[in-house]
């Protein structure tokens, strides 16, 4: 597949510069021809009986290969998520922190990695990184981190700088258990997860999946505790909910995920050409080059797919205005930056239309 076919596949891309896969990734053909499929089945067969529930169980292994092979893990040890932010909770709720631990995370952080932090009963100690270069994260990470830190809960790219944190330096240093928030990550740059104790994935960014869907991979799933039971945790159970746990990380498998979202996860996974992570590159250091003759980056040079920029105005009116101009970029809570998302599928005119329309 070339690079026009691919884009063809996207219809929103005819009409508007979609800069925004950091928030939700456009959506292709094929994802939306796998979902009206199971739609169409609903309404022609029903939702029960045998044959319905053997293909909402192949499709949950499809999907859960599919998010494997995204960041190279074992699929044993991936969980079927709804969000980015479930998995964090099935983290935090599992791990038994108590009062007197401590989680070392960044200033950079969304809130569905914070608000799980929060609601554990450990203290959070935060490293402020986001003003600073990326050569710094390092030691001022390392400056949270003490004799009670018992996890480390961070990012691998941040949704506001778009920085790459250094994981696995961080890892290294201190040997400490991770928690790595894969949103910005997972289908935008190369990922190696299985090293990592927990790493988040959501499906609808740069994935270009369904809404609600996500993974969870778990290094070692007999180590953390089923804090979060749903109906695919168990294999058996008796009256009172004492029950047989499954095997790997399906122990930790969100609910009944509806088979159009499986299938449509699994078709926008497929679709994806080996160019992607080279291209989805290059476009982002062009539009760092384009922004950079004209306004304050505050991304490093070299880092991932997304930019940020300082406007020079509000940036809620900017991106309202760039909207009525055809070019979906965000604004980023309580920050006067724009943030643009570089894809796979985002073309020279994408990034031309942006820089015509600031």
């Amino acid at each position: 597949m070339n690079f026009a076919e691919a884009r063809a596949q996207f219809p929103v891309l005819e009409r508007l510069a979609y800069l925004n896969a950091g928030s939700m990734g456009p959506v292709a053909r094929a994802t939306t021809e796998a979902i009206a499929a199971q739609l169409q089945a609903d309404v022609e067969q029903g939702r029960a009986g045998k044959p319905y529930i053997d293909e909402m169980l192949a499709l949950r292994s499809r999907a859960r290969a599919a998010l494997a092979g995204v960041i190279h893990v074992d699929p044993g040890k991936v969980a079927l998520t709804q969000s980015t932010t479930a998995g964090c909770n099935i983290v935090l709720a599992g791990l038994g922190l108590r009062a007197g631990d401590e989680v070392v995370t960044t200033d950079g952080e969304h809130f569905g990695l914070l608000g799980p932090l929060h609601a554990s009963p450990a203290e959070v100690r935060v490293a402020r990184i986001r003003d600073r270069p990326p050569e710094e994260a390092l030691d001022t990470i390392l400056a949270e981190v003490t004799p009670r830190t018992r996890l480390l809960a961070l990012s691998h790219v941040s949704f506001v700088t778009g920085n790459v944190l250094p994981i696995e330096e961080l890892q290294e240093a201190t040997g400490l258990p991770m928690l790595v928030d894969g949103a910005q990550s997972a289908g935008a740059i190369p990922v190696e997860a299985e090293r990592f104790d927990f790493y988040t994935v959501s499906g609808q960014k740069w994935l270009c999946g369904p809404d609600s869907t996500g993974a969870l991979y778990v290094r070692e799933p007999e180590r953390l505790r089923v804090a979060l039971p749903t109906f695919f945790s168990q294999l058996a159970h008796d009256e009172a909910g004492r029950y047989t746990v499954r095997e790997g990380a399906e122990r930790f498998d969100g609910g009944w995920f509806w088979r159009g979202s499986l299938a449509g996860l699994t078709a926008a996974i497929e679709l994806v050409p080996q160019w992607a992570f080279r291209h989805a590159s290059e476009a982002a250091a062009r539009c760092f080059a384009l922004l950079d003759e004209r306004f304050r980056v505050v991304t490093a040079p070299g880092q991932s797919t997304l930019v940020s920029f300082v406007p020079g105005g509000d940036p809620a009116a900017v991106v309202a205005r760039l909207y009525d101009a055809g070019v979906v970029v965000r604004d980023l809570p309580n920050l006067p930056w724009v943030r643009v998302s570089c894809g796979w599928w985002t073309s020279d005119d994408d990034l031309d239309r942006l820089l015509d329309a600031l």
